[in-house]
C-alpha cells in the first residue's frame, strides 16, 4: 500500500522517498504536512513523492491482520518479525515496479529514519537522506522501553499469543504500551512545562493533566491501530543495527558516500 503526490518525470528520477513512524501510515500528507507547503523545499510540480507503508503495519500493505493464501485465514500470530532490512527489501519490489531509477531524497524519523538509513546503505538509487529521531542502532535502553510495551499488551487477558479475535482486541494492553512510548517521546523538563503539577478533575483524589494526557493518547491509539502490528514493529526496530554483519560502525560509515543530514530533538527521551 502507497501514495504518491506529483508526477515522475520522463527519466524517473525525480522523487522524494518518505518514511513513516511507528504507528504512521502512508498518507504522508497529514502527518508530515510541513513538506506539502508553498514554503517546503519539496516541490511537487518538480517532485514525486512516495511513501509506502510499511509492511507489518495494519494499513493496508501486507500485515498480520492479512489473509495467509496458504491457511485462507489472517496469519495472526504466524505473521514474522521483519526486520528493517527486510522491510527495505520489501519496499524495493515497488520501486522497481515503478520503474523508479532515482531517488533525490529519502526522509524518515523514528521507524522512518532508521528504514531510510538502511535504504541508502542498500540502494545506489539513493541521492541524499534526512533522518530524525533515531541513530545508527536501536540502544538497549530503547529496546528496554520496546520491551515494556511489548510486556504490557502480553499481560492483557485478551492477548491469547497474538491470535485474538477482532471483536475482543487486547485494548487495554495496547493503551498501556503507547503510554509507555508517549513517556519516552519527550524529557522531564519537557514534561515539567508542558503539565507541571496541573489537576485536570479533583474529586476523592486529583487526576493530573499529565495522566489525563497519557489516557488520552493511549485511547486515541486504540482507536485507529492494531495490537499486534504493534508487537512486530516495534520488534522490527530492535533489529536496527547498521553494522550487524557488516563489521564496525566506522566501517559502514565510510559505504555512506552520499550527503546525509541527521536531526536529533532536544526532548526527546527515547533517542537523545
Amino acid at each position: 500500500s502507497y501514495r504518491s503526490w506529483g508526477s515522475l518525470n520522463k527519466n524517473r528520477d525525480n522523487v522524494i522517498l518518505t518514511f513513516h513512524a511507528l504507528t504512521g501510515d502512508s498518507n504522508a500528507e497529514d502527518w508530515f504536512h510541513g513538506f506539502f507547503t508553498p514554503q517546503s523545499p519539496i516541490d511537487l510540480d518538480r517532485h514525486f513523492v512516495l511513501c509506502i507503508n510499511t509492511p507489518g503495519s495494519c494499513y493496508g500493505s501486507t500485515g498480520p491482520k492479512s489473509l495467509n493464501p496458504q491457511t485462507q485465514k489472517a496469519y495472526g500470530s504466524q505473521f514474522p518479525v521483519l526486520s528493517i532490512r527486510d522491510i527495505v527489501r520489501m519496499e524495493q519490489l515497488l520501486l522497481d515496479y515503478l520503474q523508479i531509477n532515482s531517488i533525490q531524497c529519502a526522509l524518515g524519523g523514528s521507524m522512518g529514519g532508521m528504514i531510510a538509513l538502511e535504504f541508502a546503505l542498500m540502494d545506489s538509487r539513493i541521492k541524499r537522506a534526512f533522518l530524525m529521531a533515531m541513530g545508527k542502532a536501536h540502544t538497549a535502553w530503547s529496546i528496554g522501553l520496546s520491551h515494556l510495551q511489548r510486556q504490557a499488551i502480553y499481560q492483557d487477558p485478551y492477548w491469547k499469543g497474538g491470535d485474538y479475535s477482532n471483536d475482543a482486541p487486547p485494548s487495554q494492553g495496547l493503551s498501556l504500551a503507547r503510554q509507555i512510548g508517549m513517556i519516552s517521546y519527550r524529557s522531564p523538563e519537557n514534561y515539567e512545562t508542558k503539565f507541571g503539577r496541573e489537576i485536570r478533575e479533583n474529586m476523592h483524589t486529583p487526576y493530573y493533566q499529565v495522566e489525563s494526557y497519557l489516557d488520552y493518547q493511549g485511547k486515541k491509539l486504540n482507536r485507529r491501530f492494531d495490537a499486534l502490528s504493534y508487537e512486530r514493529l516495534t520488534r522490527s526496530m530492535d533489529t536496527h543495527d547498521i553494522s550487524r554483519g557488516r563489521g564496525s560502525f566506522e566501517e559502514v560509515a565510510k559505504l555512506l558516500t552520499i550527503p546525509i543530514h541527521v536531526v536529533g530533538i532536544l526532548s526527546d527521551a527515547l533517542y537523545p
